[in-house]
């Protein structure tokens, strides 16, 4: 199975609800538990409407027939993100706000897309939620503790 990742998209809504409904029934077993969870999920629907449609946001599939204009597959992950512009002294950072994965390879594969994406853009900085899960997705970016819930890489030479 290959990873093919693609923009997430408003038409994606949907599935991404159902994706992470689906996620959190493996640890939270009470219906009425996770129903409250979800209203302050950072993946909660306005949120969704709030990202999809910027174009900054991706997702991840296992495809057995790989190709970039291909949408067949199962969902393996994705990132919300948007661009913070004059933030933390930078001209222009990534916000990845969430990260939602299957598998680690495709954890790799999210973090190592938004990092990319800021080197091809020319921001300074790509901002990670905090979370012992990506640590070792982000350690090869040279990421630290922004605060104690944010991580940040740079990707330029000339961010500080």
């Amino acid at each position: 199975m290959a990873l093919v990742s693609r923009i997430l998209q408003s038409s994606d809504l949907d599935e991404i609800m159902q994706y992470e409904k689906s996620k959190l029934k493996e640890t939270i077993a009470d219906e009425m538990e996770r129903e409250l969870a979800s209203w302050n999920a950072r993946w909660r629907k306005e949120s969704l409407d709030h990202y999809l449609p910027q174009g900054w946001s991706f997702l991840i599939r296992e495809s057995t027939q790989p190709s970039e204009f291909s949408d067949e597959g199962t969902l393996a992950g994705y990132f919300l993100a948007q661009p913070l512009l004059f933030f933390d002294g930078q001209t222009q950072s990534l916000w990845v706000e969430h990260i939602q994965y299957s598998s680690l390879q495709a954890r790799d594969e999210l973090c190592d897309l938004a990092y990319r994406l800021s080197r091809e853009k020319h921001f300074q900085k790509v901002f990670f939620p905090e979370s012992q899960s990506i640590l070792n997705a982000v350690k090869s970016f040279k990421a630290e503790n922004w605060d104690p819930q944010v991580l940040t890489a740079r990707t330029t030479k000339a961010s500080r």
